[in-house]
């Protein structure tokens, strides 16, 4: 399965056409939060919209700068993955929207235990085994994907936990726009391709044996 990961639009949707043939190669894309900069439905309808010009298939979780109708109107659409899970292709994607509460107060933001709860309500029993996904907007603590400028790590530390336990074959994430980076916690590839409003995205070649192939791509 060939998929396109974008995360962090923020409403700015002028890149899209710039990615269109990686878009309509992939057989899945994944917006994993901030489609909108503190906007509602409307602004999140243009996003999925513009990313439908390419490619139709597409699982999404909100941001914390997404306004609650925002995981309503990825509800109504069928392409919402917060606090769910879909098979595909025998992998099963599971996914949180949100964050951990930010400096500065945001529309879509919970406590650690709240977003662990949120996986393990997506996750459910994992039974039967099939290979695991995470789609997160808050990346798990301690990787390159959660380090700010100062160096500070400002991840999850259940996500952490719960990579360890369940040992997803790769984490999508975001939301720390200058984490962009590839890196691994045990075999569980972390990828946090930066903000597609800056050009950045990543692209993924995963079977149920493992990750075959993953690239960042963009500025």
């Amino acid at each position: 399965m060939i998929i396109a990961s974008l995360t962090d639009l923020h409403g700015d949707t002028h890149r899209i056409p710039e990615i269109a043939g990686d878009l309509g190669s992939a057989d899945l894309v994944l917006l994993t939060g901030d489609l909108t900069h503190f906007g509602h439905r409307e602004a999140a309808m243009n996003v999925i919209d513009a990313v439908r010009k390419y490619n139709s298939n597409i699982l999404a979780v909100p941001g914390n700068c997404d306004y609650p109708d925002v995981e309503a109107y990825l509800t109504e659409e069928g392409i919402n993955l917060h606090r769910r899970q879909e098979v595909i292709n025998s992998i099963r994607f599971i996914g949180v929207g949100g964050s951990l509460p930010c400096p500065d107060t945001t529309p879509n933001e919970m406590s650690d235990s709240e977003l662990d709860d949120c996986l393990w309500e997506a996750a459910g029993s994992l039974v039967p085994k099939l290979p695991l996904v995470v789609v997160s907007h808050q990346p798990p603590l301690r990787t390159t994907c959660d380090k700010l400028d100062n160096n500070e790590h400002v991840g999850s530390r259940l996500l952490r936990a719960f990579i360890y336990e369940t040992k997803p074959l790769i984490v999508f994430t975001g939301h720390i726009h200058e984490g962009k980076s590839i890196d691994s916690i045990d075999n569980t590839k972390i990828v946090n391709p930066g903000p597609l409003a800056y050009g950045g995205y990543a692209m993924a070649k995963v079977t149920d044996k493992g990750v075959e192939k993953l690239e960042l791509r963009g500025r």
